[in-house]
């Protein structure tokens, strides 16, 4: 129906704030119209008794389309085996690039689709997907397209990053050089799939000087940029995302309060990634607080991957900035939407405001509070997507509030 009207008790509207006791949310032909405490005439209205309204859930920063999996290497780092030598065993990152580059594109759309309805189903309703396992121009290319295809056909939008410098290839090991060459001079002309471009800017990936040459060129092509910082050593990837005029930074574990402060400064906003730190068992979380209190918006995501995330569910992720991060669940709602919409350079979406997307979650639990603090299960009780129940739905018998 074009037309109609959900009742909540409990609605997180503008900017993730939590303040809308018993109101109703008016959509109309894909829209959000109209929040208010009065009930709408003339049009259906749907009853969310005792639930919980927030935006669709937007997932900032994920490694959506890949081949592969690498559960083969999970006893070793159990184990306590260092990342290198997984390497040197033929695991690693270039176990998901070999797998990739051998994949068809229907293979990777089939693989990424069960991804995508996974997180649907968790609450997620857009979701950016970087490329990067493929390290050469037809896999690469093909990622995007796959990434494309399926934005077109499942329910979740999906915006591309082009991620070439995740890794050295192994065919360019001893030439540097020339594989900066063939993203900047090569790639990245040929790519008209996606809205950014991204860097893994870390001691043995890519280095600053590196970076900041990808980077430049890409913004001279007319994308934006964003970095993968100071995950593993405070390199200076905050500070050099805040020259760049960067739309994020990412992961950020090691950043140092300079970094921050320029983050700040810069309005770069910090994707941060609590799950990756709870899988590695790095014993340590970014300081997403100390971020808040120097301005910078945050948004959290689930870095979903092969290899060091293997997670599509943001409601997990509630679980890690909580405990970890010590994040309050409205601060933690509002990271998984406007907060990740203003990361991705989008303002159609990320709050319950008029004239924004009618792209919904209806949460089966009384207050947000409910959802961090009963972990471990899927809460999500129906999603609402450009104004559609695209999962579950309120059912006939509350009809009419």
């Amino acid at each position: 129906m074009s037309a109609y009207a959900i009742q909540s008790d409990n609605i997180v509207t503008f900017e993730g704030t939590s303040g809308v006791t018993d109101g109703f949310i008016v959509v109309k032909d894909g829209l959000i119209r109209e929040i208010t405490q009065r009930k709408p005439l003339n049009i259906p209205c749907y009853t969310a008794a005792g639930m919980t309204v927030t935006p669709g859930l937007i997932d900032a920063h994920t490694h959506l389309v890949h081949a592969g999996s690498r559960e083969n290497e999970l006893a070793d780092k159990l184990s306590g085996v260092p990342y290198m030598d997984i390497l040197k065993k033929g695991g690693g990152i270039l176990s998901t690039v070999r797998a990739t580059r051998t994949a068809s594109i229907e293979e990777l759309k089939d693989k990424a689709r069960k991804s995508l309805d996974i997180m649907l189903a968790h609450g997620t309703t857009t979701v950016e997907a970087k490329s990067g396992y493929g390290l050469d121009i037809h896999t690469e290319l093909k990622q995007l397209k796959a990434a494309k295809e399926l934005n077109g056909e499942h329910p979740i939008d999906i915006i591309s990053t082009y991620m070439g410098a995740h890794a050295m290839p192994p065919e360019y090991k001893d030439n540097r050089r020339g594989y900066l060459d063939l993203m900047i001079n090569e790639v990245m002309p040929k790519v008209t799939d996606a809205a950014f471009v991204d860097v893994f800017c870390e001691d043995g990936a890519f280095y600053l000087d590196e970076t900041r040459e990808i980077l430049q060129a890409a913004k001279a092509l007319g994308f934006g940029v964003k970095l993968h910082a100071d995950e593993i050593e405070p390199m200076g990837g905050a500070e050099l995302a805040a020259e760049l005029g960067a739309v994020s930074a990412e992961h950020l574990l090691k950043t140092s309060d300079a970094g921050i402060e320029a983050l700040a400064q810069a309005g770069v906003s910090a994707v941060l990634l609590p799950a990756t730190s709870f899988y590695l068992m790095t014993g340590s979380f970014a300081r997403a607080r100390d971020m808040i209190n120097a301005g910078v918006n945050i948004a959290l995501a689930t870095d979903y991957n092969p290899g060091s995330c293997p997670t599509e569910n943001l409601q997990a992720v509630m679980t890690f900035a909580a405990f970890g991060m010590g994040l309050m669940p409205i601060e933690i709602i509002r990271a998984m939407t406007s907060g990740a919409a203003k990361a991705l350079g989008l303002t159609d979406r990320g709050a319950i405001k008029p004239g924004l997307k009618a792209d919904l979650v209806i949460f089966g639990t009384p207050n947000i509070d409910y959802i961090v603090y009963h972990f471990g299960l899927n809460h999500v009780h129906s999603v609402i997507k450009d104004g559609i129940f695209v999962k579950g739905g309120l059912h006939a018998d509350r009809y009419d509030c």
